[in-house]
C-alpha cells in the first residue's frame, strides 16, 4: 500500500507501470488536514474531485485517507485535525468514492499521538519510533 498519493499525475505514473505488470495496488490519499505549508497533502475541499478522477485508474484502489497534522507535545492538540480526516472521510464514503466505502482506511497518529488517533477512528498507525527507536539524522 502507498499512502502518499496526493495528486492524479502521480497517480496516473503509479496506474501505468502497474498495468505494464497486469498488477492492482492499494493507495491511501493524503490530506493536509491542518494546511500546514510545511507538510504534503491535497487540501480538503479538492479531495472528493480527486477520488472521482481515480475511479477511472483501473489499477488502482483507493482505501482510504491519510494524514499528518502538525506536531505537538500535547497529542490533544493532535485530535481536532484526526477528527477532521475522519469526518471526510465519512463524507466521502457516502458519496462511494471508495473502493470498499464500508471499510475506509484512515491512516493517521505515530509514535506520539496514535492513541489519540485511535480515539478518533484511526484503522492504521505508523509508530516506528516507538519500535526502532530515533532516527539518526546526523548523516542527513
Amino acid at each position: 500500500m502507498i499512502e502518499t498519493v496526493d495528486r492524479f499525475k502521480l497517480a496516473k505514473q503509479l496506474n501505468n507501470h502497474l498495468q505494464e505488470m497486469n498488477k492492482e495496488l492499494d493507495i491511501l490519499v493524503q490530506v493536509n488536514i491542518a494546511g500546514d505549508k510545511n507538510k504534503s497533502g491535497i487540501v480538503p475541499d479538492e479531495t472528493q474531485n480527486l477520488l472521482t478522477d481515480l475511479q477511472a485508474l483501473a489499477h488502482l484502489r483507493v482505501r482510504g485517507l491519510m494524514t499528518i497534522p502538525p506536531y505537538s507535545d500535547n497529542p490533544e492538540e493532535t485530535r481536532p485535525h484526526f477528527r477532521n480526516l475522519r469526518l471526510l472521510g465519512q463524507n466521502l464514503a457516502a458519496k462511494e468514492l471508495f473502493f470498499d466505502n464500508k471499510r475506509v482506511e484512515l491512516s493517521m497518529g505515530m509514535t506520539n499521538d496514535y492513541r489519540v488517533a485511535i480515539e478518533e477512528g484511526a484503522t492504521l498507525i505508523r509508530i516506528g519510533t516507538a519500535i526502532f527507536g530515533q532516527r539518526d539524522i546526523s548523516s542527513i
